[in-house]
């Protein structure tokens, strides 16, 4: 279990606070605490959603704080020496490729070879049109092709001297990238998404890791990374030579009675965990209970799990990592 590996998201404001209506320079100061406290802990890697309001995430929450992405990145380099971090996932929409190659590279920079570059089709109609992104597309499949154009051009960006691309959506001539990134041959790109005939064929053709939003279904997880399997022997590519992951929410607590009182907070009734557990997706339970479905993700080839913490504080943080992490790693059940 040595490869296993555990990432987190990191807090971009109201959706971890117990008191929503704290100041945002608070949620900010929280953000960098959770930040440098998972640094001395036993995480992999932390993570930010490329989201521009939290009405992406939940629609009642439209008119919260909410941090954006490549803002908040140099703040956890800076609060941080040994994790990895990167985005879950960045929309390729939202910013020009050649753009995106120039922000990796001067954030790797900054942090010393941490960065990771996680993208995505993207797909949040609302969060397009109210800040002015061309939506909606004839099909997510225009997003997704114009999705490998731009891996396409992040790569040749990274690795040549000058870049010159043309293709249906993106077009660079001359283009220049310096610094280089400090990782070679590049940083880890991780694409996200759930599509199998198309999307898949991207993470096939481009990425180091593929990553899976959300599911409680390990049986889904199954036929993502079988279908992978399948487009990687078309062109010829080693299916082991992509790593797949999960963001995958938890509420993790020390006891039952804890659990309970988590979920009566939620206002998701019935208040019974396996309700909650259908209804947000999440994996819910004791450490012990929080190993097992673990164990389930591990079985159908999942190596690296980034968790969405459900109440996340300073004590849960810890908890996962004492009592979960190091017993996985060690291949250790109890």
């Amino acid at each position: 279990m040595s490869g296993i590996k555990f990432g987190l998201v990191i807090p971009q404001g109201w959706r971890w606070l117990a008191n929503h209506g704290s100041s945002s320079v608070e949620q900010y100061e929280y953000s960098r605490r959770i930040a440098r406290l998972a640094d001395a802990l036993h995480y992999h890697s932390a993570y930010v959603y490329d989201h521009l309001w939290g009405g992406s995430i939940e629609k009642n929450n439209r008119d919260k704080n909410f941090f954006e992405c490549f803002s908040m990145l140099p703040a956890i380099i800076e609060n941080t020496e040994r994790i990895r971090i990167g985005q879950i996932v960045t929309c390729n929409s939202y910013r020009n490729p050649a753009l995106i190659s120039k922000i990796i590279s001067t954030l790797d920079v900054m942090s010393r070879g941490r960065i990771e570059l996680g993208i995505g089709a993207g797909w949040s109609e609302d969060e397009y049109v109210s800040f002015g992104f061309p939506y909606p597309y004839p099909s997510a499949l225009v997003r997704i092709k114009q999705l490998e154009e731009a891996l396409a051009i992040i790569k040749l960006m990274w690795t040549k001297s000058e870049s010159t691309f043309s293709g249906q959506y993106y077009s660079i001539k001359g283009a220049l990238c310096y610094p280089k990134p400090l990782q070679r041959p590049w940083p880890t790109i991780m694409v996200g998404g759930t599509g199998e005939a198309y999307l898949l064929k991207v993470v096939a053709k481009y990425a180091d890791r593929y990553n899976i939003p959300f599911t409680s279904s390990p049986d889904i997880v199954k036929r993502k990374v079988s279908v992978l399997k399948q487009h990687c022997d078309t062109i010829g590519r080693p299916a082991d030579s992509i790593e797949n992951s999960i963001i995958v929410r938890c509420l993790i607590r020390k006891d039952h009675d804890d659990i309970m009182k988590k979920i009566r907070e939620s206002k998701i009734r019935p208040y019974r965990i396996n309700n909650f557990r259908q209804r947000v997706a999440a994996i819910v339970g004791t450490p012990q209970q929080v190993i097992a479905d673990i164990h389930r993700y591990i079985d159908v080839g999942i190596t690296h799990f980034i968790m969405d913490f459900i109440g996340l504080d300073e004590e849960s943080l810890r908890l996962f990592d004492s009592m979960v992490i190091e017993k996985v790693s060690r291949g250790r059940n109890d």
